[in-house]
């Protein structure tokens, strides 16, 4: 499988420079492939193949009126109209239902909060005995290891955020033996505020706190938020749950997301009935039906499970049986979905 390594990288003046030439020409030659596809689609002609693009390319550049986009690597022009194919593809794809609809490409802005472009193998990069990466028509980078790539990479991004950063990100290939034994281990986690994330075996874990940490220096930023929206950005679910996807797939487990809406707090997972909403400070609750004593977040990460379609004990962590006696069948179906043969997770996504 294919991982992505991101790292900081440190262009002296000169090199901002010419990263900006490279960004402006590569949105460029986006924005103009773009134009063409349009415009013959406006006038009822056949989409523009990518062929007769990269003809108009190489053309255009032999002109005096687009000479500038020879002093940037072919390469990173090459890869603009790439991401074009790219865009079109993913957008047609959601029109027929095989990935989540996306909209059609759009121009590329000089104000957009990301610009990035893309080296190949081809183009000739490489990284310099002394840590550096070399780019050609760039020159040589400071880069920040903060870890070593486990294979050669195939291609880097260079990228610059809205905060003016510049990272370096290498694609490389890892092998398939980072595969973990067979387990019959199942666990439902659900994303909470109070706590970061709660299993279904009881186990809590505490919020990281990302955002309160590095408050001082966001503080403008921190003015345009609401306080809801700040304990959702401190809780860092995104991020987290993007790693646990790609290291599941990564260790051979099973990842299954179960829907954002999905009534987890308000199911009892001892006899399935809806109790209904219950303010943020009720951490535990008395089912009506059962007379089940439930932890609110474990509870929750139990019906995460069975919503996934995971079998896992009803609320075996802190629960109490009640004073009733009698327990209703669960109410309403869940989902089914196949049982892979190693550990399975299910996750609330809020």
């Amino acid at each position: 499988m294919q991982l992505r390594y991101s790292f900081r990288v440190y262009p002296s003046a000169g090199q901002r420079m010419a990263l900006a030439r490279a960004f402006g020409c590569a949105r460029f030659v986006f924005n103009d492939a773009l134009r063409v596809r349009e415009t013959a689609r406006a006038a009822g002609l056949p989409l523009v193949p990518s062929g007769e693009l990269s003809k108009r390319l190489t053309a255009s550049k032999k002109t005096p009126e687009r000479a500038w986009l020879g002093e940037v690597s072919s390469v990173v022009l090459q890869q603009s109209l790439r991401d074009l194919d790219t865009a079109y593809k993913n957008f047609f794809d959601g029109l027929k239902g095989k990935r989540p609809r996306m909209g059609a490409p759009r121009f590329k802005s000089r104000k957009d909060n990301r610009q990035a472009i893309r080296f190949t193998a081809n183009a000739g990069w490489k990284i310099m005995a002394g840590g550096k990466l070399r780019l050609p028509k760039v020159g040589d980078l400071a880069v920040k290891w903060s870890r070593s790539l486990p294979s050669t990479p195939s291609t880097v991004t260079v990228a610059k955020d809205a905060a003016g950063r510049y990272f370096a990100s290498f694609v490389v290939e890892t092998g398939t033996d980072d595969t973990l034994p067979e387990t019959a281990g199942q666990v439902g986690i659900d994303l909470g505020l109070t706590h970061f994330a709660i299993l279904s075996d009881g186990t809590k874990i505490d919020s990281p706190r990302f955002l309160r940490r590095a408050e001082k220096k966001l503080k403008r930023e921190q003015r345009r938020l609401s306080r809801m929206a700040k304990s959702i950005h401190d809780a860092g679910w995104s991020a987290f749950l993007t790693m646990l996807e790609y290291k599941a797939a990564r260790y051979g487990r099973a990842f299954v997301r179960i829907g954002r809406f999905e009534p987890t707090s308000q199911v009892c997972c001892v006899c399935g009935v809806k109790d209904g909403p219950k303010p943020l400070h009720i951490r535990e609750w008395t089912c009506g039906a059962c007379g089940a004593v439930l932890d609110r977040d474990i509870n929750a990460a139990v019906n995460v499970a069975k919503a996934a379609g995971l079998a896992v004990s009803a609320c075996r962590a802190r629960v109490r049986p009640g004073s009733v006696p009698a327990q209703r069948e669960e109410a309403g179906t869940h989902p089914k979905v196949s049982r892979a043969s190693g550990s399975q997770a299910g996750i609330s996504v809020l």
